[in-house]
């Protein structure tokens, strides 16, 4: 009988910026509840003025729809390039559903 996984409490920061290169690290499973922490976290001026995008979805262990396209549309509104790292395989299945695979590169 397989059993729900634990709920791993979620964690969303901006881990390394420079001028050219920022790194937001997400963790957890960040479900709709954090829909509007992720969305101002993702309009920082720090993140906007970066040229490269580095999402670590490492911790990730589940994300929501919702929560997904908020990616996509920030993705979409960011002029540089962004890269997805350590997405698990549920998560990536996730992203690309929203299209975010169009949007930005998603390492495996």
């Amino acid at each position: 009988m397989a059993t729900e996984p634990p709920f791993v409490p979620p964690g969303l920061a901006i881990t390394a910026v420079d001028g050219q290169y920022a790194e937001v690290t997400l963790s957890g499973d960040v479900s709709a509840v954090m829909l509007r922490e992720l969305e101002t976290l993702l309009a920082d001026l720090r993140l906007q003025r970066a040229q490269y995008w580095v999402l670590d979805m490492q911790g990730v262990r589940r994300i929501e729809l919702a929560c997904a396209y908020a990616l996509l549309r920030a993705v979409m509104e960011h002029p540089g390039t962004a890269v997805v790292r350590g997405a698990r395989r549920p998560v990536r299945r996730t992203l690309r559903h929203t299209g975010l695979d169009r949007a930005a590169a998603i390492e495996e």
